[in-house]
């Protein structure tokens, strides 16, 4: 074991996401070292969306499904969360990673450490690693454009496809807030050399 989790819900947070920081605390909530955790492997077993399963029992509208309404329902239900989780039969597992320079993200799937805000997740198939790409779409929950140049360095079981794309908001509570709540609709343009 690298750790224990105080949240069973942060434990799935991970696991969806791949990598994050792990804060350890003492015993007055005082952070006393961080420790990056990186993707290693996986049990085999298909991701299956919590999101979905709650849509699927008739607990969220697929218009509400977002992480901080997945974080609602478990509060309003605790009986059920252990159900919810053991629907998504998948099981990540994680190595430790040196954090010699906190202001660095993740090392994504392309070797390089991502961006907040410039690194995207794509399927290496249709936008191949290190491609610059050109978003156009929205803020979440909000009307704001987010039009920018990013790069595709990363990927994610979940993203299949040439026109979808996991934007890193990077790490903190604040980044948690903003990608729990991305899923708009989006122009993407893959950006080549001509010949």
């Amino acid at each position: 074991e690298i750790a224990w989790l105080h949240d069973r819900l942060d434990a799935l947070l991970l696991q969806v996401q791949g990598s994050g920081r792990l804060a350890f605390v003492d015993e007055h909530g005082r952070t006393q070292s961080l420790v990056r955790v990186a993707y290693a492997a996986h049990n085999d077993q298909p991701y299956r969306s919590v999101g979905r399963w709650l849509i699927e029992q008739g607990e969220l509208r697929a218009s509400d499904a977002s992480w901080p309404a997945i974080r609602a329902w478990a509060r309003q239900h605790p009986q059920r969360v252990d159900e919810m989780l053991h629907s998504n039969p998948r099981v990540v597992f994680f190595r430790e990673e040196p954090l010699p320079d906190p202001s660095l993200g993740p090392k994504g799937a392309q070797g390089v450490a991502l961006s907040p805000g410039r690194s995207i997740a794509v399927d290496p198939e249709s936008v191949p690693y290190g491609t610059p790409v050109w978003l156009d779409t929205t803020e979440p929950l909000a009307t704001r454009p987010l039009r920018r140049l990013v790069v595709a360095q990363d990927t994610g079981s979940a993203i299949v496809g040439a026109v979808r794309a996991d934007y890193f908001c990077g790490w903190g509570d604040d980044a948690e807030a903003a990608a729990g709540r991305m899923k708009q609709p989006l122009r993407m343009w893959a950006l080549w050399p001509s010949s």
